[in-house]
């Protein structure tokens, strides 16, 4: 009966000795594969925040200061301006029309994908949450929130902001 104890000891010992040696590999494995997405820089957080600074003052041309000449903004329901020159004279446009706009409950994460999952490029991404408060000139207001995804290219430039928010409350406060 000792022996049996003994033995059975020993065979324990023997897994425990495998499963770390089969531990070490598998963290070995995973620290030379990159994981499919991870966070990324804290430093675009600074971006976001100097994103929304410079838009609230109707600096629009200060806002496109990290955007690529090539830029896509994107709106969700899929219309679109391509090109830098093309998103400064629809948004200078917009703010013809605004008398004020804040921005409260601001949250970035910025990730870095390595290994798309879907359609999305890899690289780093920026993605932000965010109420706004826009008051327009003929005294209609619109609160609600918004989401934007923003693409960084190589060059540290915005090649291309997803932006997520319910336009038929801003149509409507713009409707004459």
């Amino acid at each position: 009966m000792s022996l049996t104890l003994l033995a059975a000891c020993n065979n324990k010992s023997e897994e425990s000795a495998k499963g770390a040696t089969d531990t070490t590999a598998t963290a070995a494995a995973s620290t030379t594969e990159p994981k499919a997405a991870e966070i990324a820089d804290a430093k675009y957080m600074d971006f976001g925040r100097r994103f929304l600074s410079s838009f609230s003052k109707g600096d629009i041309d200060g806002w496109l200061n990290d955007w690529a000449d090539n830029g896509v903004f994107v709106w969700n329901n899929g219309d679109s301006l391509a090109g830098k020159a093309a998103v400064a004279k629809y948004w200078k446009g917009r703010w013809s029309n605004l008398d004020s706009i804040t921005f409260a409950n601001e949250i970035w994460l910025p990730m870095q994908v390595n290994k798309p999952q879907s359609v999305e490029q890899p690289g780093t991404w920026l993605l932000g949450w965010y109420m706004f408060n826009e008051k327009f000139k003929n005294g209609k207001h619109v609160v609600e929130w918004a989401h934007d995804d923003m693409h960084f290219n190589s060059d540290g430039k915005v090649d291309r902001q997803i932006h997520y928010v319910d336009m038929a409350p801003i149509k409507a406060a713009l409707a004459k």
